[in-house]
């Protein structure tokens, strides 16, 4: 799914054409030749053609949305993105989380998009299922390398094993996304601190043994629990509390966050919306394949958008 790039051409022009209101009268333009091309200078046209092409993927049946976009207030991507505009050697991410990541559909579609962005000259191609492995295998060439590390069950404290972070960091990212929560949020006793205390855990050994590696946290996207053991599926209660705990602590470290869960729909409804597009499994906690699909074309729309608001700001 692509997006027209006029879009983009479009706010760029807005960007390098719009003026200040002063006192001084606006001269009169001669009327345009509506045969005529605009012209552009080679900075401007090196630019346009730096725009990736992107559509929305929401589904139409989703109520109360928002903006599908990241959050990075202190522009912390910036370094990453131009690691990837510049694409000369393999620019590798590693994708760790539960098992939404380990199921491999929803990581691997953003995988895939990016190839297809990017080029895939930085892997061989070979097909990825629930019995292969996640990790993409190098050619040694220039492009972007996805690797994926999901563990089923995992919380952000149970995977920060010294041997899965050192995993993480013999793979040499230069970003790492970090996807927990569901787990977390289904334990009864959740507390807000110890979830980021395991948080901050893993961030520090990760930034000292990844100290060139930009950080993308996200949020898990709802969940049912059973209401009592045998009573039935209800939304989980405690998925804002975790929501909210992963927000702070990406604002306060000063990382990069894509708050899927609020994006569509949040607290009121994207549980529901998840429901209303048969995009559950029957215990309601996972996915179906097309439902993971649509969350790995969110979080690529999202990224993609950002690093053209990177491309259009031009800094290095």
């Amino acid at each position: 799914m692509k997006m027209n790039r006029l879009r983009y051409a479009l706010a760029l022009l807005f960007l390098v054409g719009q003026w200040v209101y002063a006192q001084d009268t606006i001269p009169v333009q001669p009327k345009p030749d509506r045969h005529s091309e605009p012209i552009y200078s080679s900075e401007e046209m090196t630019r346009l053609m730096e725009f990736i092409a992107v559509d929305s993927p929401m589904p139409d049946k989703f109520l109360q949305t928002e903006d599908n976009v990241l959050t990075d207030p202190t522009a912390s991507l910036v370094p990453f993105f131009a690691k990837l505009k510049r694409l000369d050697r393999p620019v590798r991410i590693v994708h760790i989380g539960d098992s939404h990541v380990r199921g491999y559909v929803f990581p691997y579609v953003m995988r895939r998009c990016l190839e297809d962005d990017f080029g895939m000259r930085a892997v061989e191609d070979l097909p990825v299922s629930y019995q292969t492995s996640g990790l993409a295998v190098e050619t040694g060439r220039e492009g972007v390398v996805y690797h994926i590390l999901g563990v089923n069950g995992a919380t952000c404290a149970s995977y920060s094993t010294p041997e899965r972070l050192q995993k993480v960091a013999d793979l040499h990212p230069d970003l790492v996304i970090v996807s927990f929560g569901t787990n977390e949020a289904h334990g009864r006793r959740y507390s807000a601190s110890e979830h980021t205390e395991a948080m901050s855990t893993m961030l520090a050994v990760l930034k000292q043994q990844c100290p060139d590696a930009a950080f993308l946290w996200t949020t898990p996207p709802g969940a049912y629990v059973r209401n009592g053991r045998r009573g039935p599926r209800v939304i989980n209660p405690r998925t804002p509390s975790v929501v909210s705990t992963e927000l702070r602590f990406a604002r306060e470290n000063g990382l990069a966050v894509w708050d899927l869960y609020d994006i569509v729909g949040g607290k009121e409804r994207a549980c529901l919306n998840w429901n209303a597009a048969h995009f559950y499994q029957r215990d309601k906690i996972h996915f179906t394949r097309e439902g993971y699909i649509v969350q790995g074309l969110l979080l690529h729309e999202a990224f993609i958008k950002a690093y053209n608001d990177y491309v259009a700001t031009g800094l290095e």
